[in-house]
C-alpha cells in the first residue's frame, strides 16, 4: 500500500493538472481537505518558488507551477 498522500502532494497534482486554476478551485477539487490545510500547502509551496499566485483582483488569486520547479517535479 502506498504511502498517504499529504495536502501538498495532493494540491500540487492538483494544480500541475490545472494550471493557473483559482485558489478557491483547489480547495473545492480536495474535499477532503480543510481550507487551512489548502492554504498552508499553496503558502509553504510558493515560498519554496515551486508555485507562482498571480493577484486576479477581489482577493482571487490563480495558482500554478513555477517554471523553474516545473521540471522537477514528480507526480505519483
Amino acid at each position: 500500500m502506498p504511502p498517504p498522500c499529504t495536502s501538498s502532494q495532493q494540491a500540487l497534482e492538483l494544480i500541475i493538472r490545472s494550471p493557473g486554476a483559482m485558489v478557491d478551485d483547489v480547495v473545492f477539487q480536495c474535499p477532503d481537505l480543510t481550507w487551512n490545510q489548502i492554504f498552508l500547502a499553496i503558502d509553504r509551496l510558493s515560498r519554496e518558488g515551486a508555485l507562482t499566485l498571480t493577484p486576479k483582483g477581489g482577493g482571487l488569486y490563480a495558482v500554478q507551477v513555477s517554471d523553474e520547479a516545473s521540471l522537477g517535479i514528480p507526480v505519483s
